[in-house]
């Protein structure tokens, strides 16, 4: 069987040596006579598969040994909901720096429970460009601030995100975690749904500065507490551990790649061959994005005529090229590019551009 090429922004393509891997050990783990879908997570076959996934990934990251990870179910909307309960206090000032869609997301999750405030936001100029240092209004008094590094939806992505003053920076590196080197301590939380770089959908990582969880932040249950989290090794109660467990070996086949120094040169190589195409079609694609604030993870585009969407989107399927449906929120197309995308699927789309423009005038 061909695989197709998978744009999906998420769930997204997962690299096929892991795939193959789940397959081969799916029935019988690794002599268990039994499935990792079917063995305890108290058992020492499980707990080995844990902690050598926080490991990998420590690795693959370079996360200080002063930070926490914490894998918990669910996804980083789930997060976003935990965030102001775990870290401020009722009714405590916590900033946002809204740059599209996921931020605005983030926002609207933590309102209920803090005075979630918009300190900076691109909206008015419909997300094209990220807000700039300069525009940021921060709070004196501000438990956090939170940004989205990469929007999915809106194609727009922090490279370097600017420092935010004595209020620990919170970032959501959903769609661009382990794309390229990241230094962990400028941030005191960094969290990622695994779904985009690190693996299946279903499971969240969340790499915590430990003097934070220190925070009081509000009455909760035990099991949305980060603190009772980090303590019981993220098994408060049974996690999804096949979602653990692919993620590990995502982390592995990302380390046996080249780790994060590698995938920098291959997304860079990928978005700057698919912006090349847009750009240099004369009009006939465009993305809308100002350059500086393109992603290379999230690639929005449209077609000249949107009457012309139906025939792309259709024949781009029959080339072996799938889920380039955009947003219903902006419509139009969107390919997305993370690790697990081969450079081979970016070129096989560049080409099908250009052999579509031809034929379709």
């Amino acid at each position: 069987m061909m695989r197709a090429y998978n744009f999906s922004p998420g769930p997204a393509t997962l690299p096929e040596a892991v795939l193959r891997q789940a397959q081969d050990e799916l029935l019988d783990y690794r002599g268990c006579g039994a499935s990792i879908l079917e063995i305890s997570h108290r058992g020492a076959d499980f707990l080995a598969v844990a902690r050598q996934a926080e490991a990998d990934l420590r690795t693959l990251l370079s996360i200080p040994d002063d930070y926490a990870v914490i894998f918990t179910a669910g996804g980083a909307t789930t997060v976003q909901a935990l965030l102001p309960l775990n870290f401020a206090a009722a009714g405590q000032a916590c900033d946002y720096v809204v740059s599209g869609h996921w931020g605005k997301t983030a926002l609207k999750q933590a309102a209920p429970c803090v005075d979630a405030r918009i300190a900076a936001s691109s909206e008015a100029g419909g997300f094209h460009d990220l807000p700039g240092r300069a525009q940021w209004r921060l709070s004196a008094d501000a438990a956090y601030v939170h940004v989205t590094a990469n929007e999915t939806i809106h194609g727009v992505e922090w490279r370097d995100i600017p420092e935010a003053g004595d209020a620990p920076l919170i970032a959501d590196f959903s769609s661009s975690i382990a794309s390229e080197p990241l230094d962990i301590r400028k941030f005191g939380i960094v969290y990622a749904g695994a779904q985009k770089n690190l693996g299946p959908v279903g499971i969240t990582v969340l790499i915590v500065r430990r003097d934070l969880l220190q925070r009081d932040g509000q009455p909760r249950a035990p099991i949305l507490d980060y603190r009772a989290q980090d303590k019981a090794e993220s098994m408060l109660n049974t996690p999804p551990s096949w979602n653990w467990y692919v993620l590990g070996l995502t982390v592995q086949w990302m380390l046996a790649e080249g780790g994060v120094e590698e995938f920098a040169r291959r997304n860079a190589r990928k978005a700057a061959l698919l912006y090349a195409a847009i750009d240099g079609s004369g009009g006939y694609y465009r993305n809308e994005v100002t350059a500086a604030a393109r992603s290379r993870m999230n690639v929005p585009f449209f077609l000249h005529d949107p009457a012309l969407d139906t025939a792309f989107l259709a024949e781009a399927k029959a080339a072996g090229l799938v889920a380039l449906k955009g947003h219903r929120v902006l419509g139009g197309m969107r390919a997305s590019l993370y690790n697990a995308m081969p450079e081979a699927g970016v070129q096989a789309l560049v080409d099908f551009m250009q052999e579509f423009r031809k034929a379709h005038g």
